[in-house]
């Protein structure tokens, strides 16, 4: 009469046959089990894209309102990446130059130094559009422009600032998207705009900052974009919706 297998020791004597062949190799069982792995969607490098509306026509600074509550954005550095797309104003309305500054990292103390301002007058910049606190976006994760929208927070009152309701996270996009409130203690990522002012024209090339929150790094966790282009689209007014 036969008796059943044994499973637990049919399993563990697998596991010493697969052990002893990878030994025999010399590789570790680590090396085996990445090499089996599918490989993490991504890219090597960061793009150069020119910014196109939907009809594939190219985005032109001096079409940008300036202190629009409307949300712009476009995916960069890979598909389903959100960013916005800002153009500065003060409270009456006019373009801010944004100049290059310090940002401070609060979780680590380490700083780097922010992208200045493209267009005529310097005023459009460009942001990582996920909250570095827990990953909330457009709506939570609004554009309050200066003399348009303000929120007041312990307080506080803060206008012309990026803030997330989900838990207040805020940041200055005048100041390289550093915190101005908690929870969060990492400033927004910065993309790279390039202008060309012969054309008016937008391009995307760079990124600078912390690592986009959720992501191992900014070029892998996202399947790439397809093309040399990238679209803004206009998501809507959120404090009108």
């Amino acid at each position: 009469m036969n008796e059943g297998i044994d499973e637990t020791k049919r399993n563990f004597l697998k596991l010493m046959v697969t052990a002893s062949v990878v030994a025999g190799a010399g590789l570790s069982l680590g090396v085996v089990v990445k090499s089996l792995s599918p490989p993490q969607a991504g890219i090597n490098s960061f793009p150069t894209l020119k910014l196109v509306d939907s009809s594939g026509n190219p985005v032109l600074t001096s079409s940008l309102p300036t202190n629009d509550p409307s949300a712009m954005q476009f995916s960069y550095p890979l598909q389903s990446t959100p960013n916005f797309l800002l153009s500065i104003g003060d409270s009456n309305g006019t373009p801010v130059n944004i100049g290059a500054t310090q940002v401070s990292i609060p979780a680590t103390g380490a700083t780097y130094q922010s992208y200045s301002g493209v267009g005529k007058n310097g005023s459009v910049v460009a942001y990582s559009a996920i909250c570095q606190h827990l990953g909330c976006i457009f709506p939570e994760l609004r554009f309050y422009p200066a003399g348009v929208e303000s929120i007041t927070l312990g307080g506080k009152t803060y206008t012309g600032v990026l803030h997330c309701l989900c838990h207040g996270s805020t940041y200055d996009p005048e100041k390289g998207c550093s915190v101005l409130t908690g929870p969060t203690t990492h400033p927004l990522p910065m993309i790279k705009l390039v202008w060309d002012s012969s054309t008016d024209e937008l391009y995307v090339s760079n990124m600078v900052g912390p690592t986009i929150y959720g992501r191992a790094s900014d070029l892998t966790g996202e399947t790439p974009i397809s093309g040399t282009t990238t679209e803004v689209t206009n998501l809507g007014n959120p404090f009108t919706a």
